[in-house]
């Protein structure tokens, strides 16, 4: 495990020397931002249809293996090729255009075989045979790859650009110039390094530096344990909000969580449009170097704009992706990733156990039904804003990078 990088220690140090930031004041949202369709739709083109988003952890793609994705939209296929890079793929046939993969789970395959006519493909989306290939002269199998959309792997997380324009070459462009940028498991720069390269298209230059975050707490070399899939009745931004403050933990996560945090102290900052925070007990924190020993007291998370919450438990992570269906839906995939796989009825016992404790709990019966439970209050019409604390400030900056992406 590598050190903690700048912006974590920053953070570390402002809550064991009580030195967090100002308070702030009370802030508003607007209850519509939650239940209108009009504003679903403005924030489907301008962040889910124009923003790169995390996908998966790389802990779900095994070398030779391929992964249906059918979250945002459009059938994705996950893979990761002989050379050990990911890649994200749309999951169909370039002959007849038919789904190559059906299902949600990894396959184990070195090659891709259509149902239909069974035109085959690599794992890195080359076109490798056809049968009866006489019968398409001419035809140059360099030409019907699968359509690779621009993807990076840094840090342990794969994050894609699920609806690029279609502009043929500029696709082509946009996929390469992720290529370069890929860091499966990277180390910071230093100060003084020149900053990645762009690339045609949108920019993953902060998946790149939260990248070297993930990577100094291991995120990289971690196991999947676990992963379900929750079908939320929620806007997206209620579910965000709840991890975006920790005002309602001891009160919401009381028989559960909640007693960890009683003494907590939070400090956050920002990566772009990414939140990074931290909240740990001062009062037993120590050696900040010392990070096994960190990480019993100072839990790190991270709200990565726009579709993804990471927490970094004392000895595992989860990862959270959401996937908005409508102004009242969410899917929400849930990841458990642990240090390495259990080899023993005891370790599985204890996965077991926290898995149950916070996808089977505090997740799915607590913060998801809150936000449900949001949801049918805010459309009654009861209330036409949202009241913000100073316990509560990242929710109104998160909103703000909202509302700035979309014209408001």
């Amino acid at each position: 495990m590598n050190a903690l990088t700048l912006g974590q220690r920053t953070l570390a140090q402002e809550i064991a020397n009580g030195t967090v930031r100002a308070p702030g004041r009370i802030t508003h949202v607007v209850a519509s931002a939650y239940i209108s369709p009009d504003r679903y739709a403005a924030e489907r083109a301008a962040l889910f249809d124009a923003l790169p988003q995390v996908i998966a952890p790389s802990a779900l793609l095994a070398p030779g293996s391929a992964v249906p994705h059918d979250g945002f939209g459009r059938p994705l296929l996950l893979t990761r090729d002989a050379d050990g890079i990911a890649h994200v793929f749309l999951n169909v046939c370039q002959h007849r255009g038919t789904r190559l993969v059906e299902g949600a789970e990894p396959v184990c395959a070195k090659l891709l075989v259509c149902p239909y006519h069974a035109w085959t493909y690599r794992l890195d989306g080359s076109l490798k045979a056809m049968p009866r290939p006489e019968t398409f002269p001419g035809l140059d199998k360099g030409e019907f790859g699968l359509r690779e959309l621009p993807s990076v792997e840094a840090g342990g997380l794969i994050w894609v650009l699920p609806n690029p324009p279609r502009n043929g070459e500029g696709d082509r462009e946009a996929v390469e110039g992720a290529r370069h940028m890929n860091v499966g498991s990277c180390v910071e720069p230093p100060p003084s390094a020149s900053p990645p390269p762009p690339r045609s298209g949108e920019d993953f230059a902060d998946a790149l530096t939260l990248g070297h975050d993930f990577a100094a707490l291991g995120l990289p070399h971690l196991h999947l344990f676990a992963r379900r899939t929750h079908d939320v009745a929620a806007n997206w931004k209620l579910i965000h909000d709840a991890f975006l403050e920790s005002y309602h933990v001891l009160r919401l996560h009381s028989g559960s969580i909640g007693p960890f945090f009683k003494d907590g102290v939070t400090s956050g900052d920002t990566v772009g449009p990414h939140r990074r925070s931290a909240v740990g007990r001062a009062a037993e924190m120590g050696d900040l170097d010392d990070l096994p020993a960190l990480r019993r007291t100072v839990t790190f998370t991270y709200t990565l704009f726009p579709n993804a919450v990471v927490i970094f438990s004392p000895d595992y992570v989860n990862l959270m992706v959401l996937m908005p269906q409508g102004e009242g839906r969410t899917l929400v995939e849930d990841f458990m990733l642990i240090p390495e796989p259990p080899t023993t009825d005891k370790a599985r016992d204890h996965w077991q156990r926290s898995w149950d404790l916070l996808d089977g709990q505090v997740f799915s019966q607590e913060d998801f039904r809150a936000a449900e439970l949001g949801q049918q209050g805010l459309a009654s019409g009861a209330i036409t804003q949202v009241t913000l604390g100073t316990l509560e400030t990242g929710i109104r900056a998160f909103h703000d990078e909202v509302e700035s992406r979309i014209g408001l």
